[in-house]
């Protein structure tokens, strides 16, 4: 099981130097995607499985703050930052961001129908049926690339 693993993370390059999680935190993300128990990772890794799972959750955690960097530094970078007020319909965000990227000469790669899903599904919790309850900022890359962030 652990020779697969360590084989798995050769070959796509891991580099524990290079990346927010550990080298052991790779391991038990790799084995907990393939099904692996926590149980059974700590079998196999000699530790308690209450260790496992403090692994697992820091990894997970680590994940979530790299994404965030991520998601962080493309807004950044884009031209279209639209602010969507708390209460604002979800049916009316495909016209305010269409009009900041005509503003800017972005093109949006969405239909409007299409616009409100990738919204909805990347705001989460801050759309409640049509209506956005936690204020939102919707950025669009030069390239069309729609990300949504809670405006805090």
């Amino acid at each position: 099981m652990i020779d697969d693993v360590e084989t798995l993370l050769t070959e796509i390059g891991f580099d524990s130097d290079a990346s927010i999680l550990t080298y052991r935190q790779a391991q038990v993300l790799a084995l907990r995607e393939r099904d692996i128990s926590q149980a059974d990772i700590a079998a196999e890794l000699g530790t308690s499985r209450a260790n496992v799972s403090s692994i697992e959750s820091s990894a997970r955690d680590n994940l979530e703050k790299a994404r965030e960097t991520v998601t962080f530094a493309e807004a950044l970078r884009a031209p279209v930052q639209v602010r969507i007020p708390e209460g604002t319909d979800l049916y009316d965000v495909p016209d305010l961001v269409y009009e900041a990227c005509d503003e800017a000469g972005v093109k949006v790669d969405h239909t409007a129908p299409d616009l409100m899903k990738v919204v909805s599904d990347a705001a989460g919790s801050a759309v409640t049926g049509r209506d956005v309850s936690t204020p939102l900022i919707v950025g669009v890359t030069a390239d069309g690339m729609v990300r949504v962030r809670h405006q805090e």
